[in-house]
């Protein structure tokens, strides 16, 4: 299988030693985003969900720069905060992948 480093200027350069992600055959890892906005390097500016959306928007670029969308992501690995901010406005009954559903797809709540 080959392996291919995804880069891309619409979302944050790694900071350290690793890639924004990794292409091995049809699978692509994506390397953990902050809420940095690309052309400044600096934190967003704004509240959690101002930081949340920053950071989605950071993954939707890295995941298109590999030639592929969030909307078919297998997994996602979200911190505590993510999922309770999300929650807090959203139905208590979703299940998790409907929640990352919602919030990749920019849902009102966030």
């Amino acid at each position: 299988m080959t392996r291919k480093i995804i880069h891309t200027d619409n979302a944050p350069k790694a900071i350290g030693t690793y890639s924004q992600a990794v292409k091995i055959g049809d699978t692509v890892y994506l390397s953990g985003q902050i809420p940095l906005v690309p052309a400044t390097m600096e934190l967003v500016s704004g509240d959690v969900k101002a930081q949340i959306r920053r950071v989605f928007d950071n993954l939707k670029a890295v995941a298109e720069a590999a030639g592929g969308s969030l909307a078919a992501s297998a997994g996602t690995a979200l911190p505590p905060v993510v999922t309770a901010s999300a929650r807090s406005s959203a139905d208590k009954t979703m299940s998790a992948p409907s929640l990352i559903r919602r919030m990749i797809s920019y849902g009102h709540f966030l």
